[in-house]
């Protein structure tokens, strides 16, 4: 995670993270505490698998609090300030040219999701609706070419 990068989230999505955290601390941290004290039980550490595998999901373990304190101390919450506006935490309907039709949650990009159809506000569709109302017709650029979008409905 770089210094100064900006970090948005949904409110949804900052409460996944707080949620996260607290299983990580109080959950699998005195499990992982547990299966060093009996790994060291076992004598030898030096040619020990059981001790080693543990340390290793110790450290990746504190990484992973460590990585998720500085995302929830150094992110910004989206609000929904409009409700006629796209922003992030917005539910957008778009068509595109070819008529096709799609739904999308505009959310940061720790969330995104295309497959659960969040798109990050710094995609190609994301970044061109941001700030956008119903009823515009937009042009998207992509590394593939550029296209048109229509916002249908706002959520």
């Amino acid at each position: 995670m770089k210094e100064n990068e900006k970090i948005m989230l949904t409110a949804e999505g900052y409460l996944e993270l707080e949620t996260e955290l607290n299983e990580l601390k109080t959950v699998t941290r005195p499990q992982i505490i547990k299966e060093l004290k009996e790994a060291r039980a076992q004598g030898d550490l030096s040619e020990n698998s059981d001790y080693d595998a543990a340390r290793d999901a110790q450290a990746k373990l504190e990484a992973r609090i460590k990585e998720l304190e500085y995302k929830l101390e150094h992110c910004t919450i989206a609000e929904q300030t409009s409700s006629d506006i796209v922003n992030v935490g917005s539910t957008v309907t778009i068509v595109y040219d070819d008529g096709e039709e799609d739904t999308y949650k505009i959310v940061g990009s720790l969330e995104a999701d295309p497959f659960d159809n969040k798109i990050s506000n710094e995609s190609p569709i994301g970044r061109a609706i941001l700030g956008r109302k119903v009823g515009e017709d937009i042009e998207v650029e992509s590394p593939d070419g550029s296209f048109k979008v229509h916002i249908k409905a706002l959520a």
